[in-house]
């Protein structure tokens, strides 16, 4: 009976909608970042590097060769060094000579990054390609210490660190943002009601015609002539207010009516 009685006082509620800026609910296609990857040595660690791992003493050979010394990987000892991976995010537009942060993870056998730096380390992006150059010192959030009988504490996770704006960019990513007929919208939550209350929605601040709903994912939206305008107008896309498909407000209050007892 209580369940009844309340699904018929909430029924009777009214339906509303949600408004979201468009920048919040779709992305530009073409327009994302770049995941971008490195292998690297950090030095200058207090004893707990890679130790006599011969991966990381041949990469400490290879490094010196390139400085001009000859030293055999066998006679080097790499207990303050470690061999790590350094990734990264390469933001849209970004241009040489910019920076981006970059994170540095081990991948030997060293206990602690704490101290750390990084050597120069080419970061590449999926073809292939070096797209910016990594080195710095390291940030650890993570500590680790051992006793002398063996035991040990670890705080955090010490092996991963990050140098803010420790790398520089090289190479520009080529978009097509300034050269193609059209922008595509690509929603966040594919929604066919969503699709076309965006396309409405640019339709009513731009006038009709000029956004056109593929599917329930991709709004098709013709972009400027002029190069010049097509950032401003990208801008004043962003803050188009878009109405949501309607909600009941027993969606809200009352999303799993299975717990409440008759």
């Amino acid at each position: 009976m209580l369940r009844a009685l309340t699904l018929l006082l909430l029924c009777l509620l009214p339906s509303f909608a949600i408004a979201d800026r468009l920048k919040d609910i779709a992305d530009v296609a073409g327009v994302r970042s770049n995941p971008l990857v490195g292998y690297g040595l950090v030095v200058g660690l207090s004893g707990s590097g890679d130790g006599n791992l011969g991966l990381t003493r041949q990469s400490l050979q290879s490094i010196m060769s390139r400085l001009g010394l000859e030293v055999n990987a066998s006679d080097l000892d790499a207990k303050n060094v470690a061999a790590v991976m350094v990734t990264a995010e390469l933001p849209p537009f970004l241009k040489p000579g910019q920076t981006l942060d970059v994170t540095v993870s081990t991948s030997g056998k060293a206990k602690s990054l704490q101290g750390g730096m990084l050597l120069m380390t080419p970061l590449m992006g999926a073809d292939g390609e070096v797209y910016a150059i990594a080195q710095g010192s390291l940030i650890v959030g993570g500590l680790g210490v051992e006793g002398g009988d063996g035991s040990s504490v670890v705080v955090n996770v010490p092996t991963v660190g990050r140098i803010p704006r420790g790398a520089i960019v090289e190479r520009l990513v080529d978009t097509s943002f300034l050269e193609t007929d059209y922008f595509v919208l690509n929603l966040n939550r594919p929604d066919f009601s969503t699709a076309g209350s965006v396309a409405d929605a640019i339709n009513a601040q731009f006038g009709e015609g000029v956004a056109v709903a593929l599917d329930g994912s991709s709004v098709r939206v013709r972009a400027p002539a002029d190069p010049g305008a097509r950032v401003s107008f990208m801008g004043m896309l962003e803050q188009i207010d878009v109405a949501q498909p309607d909600l009941l407000i027993t969606d809200l209050l009352m999303p799993d009516m299975d717990g409440i007892e008759v």
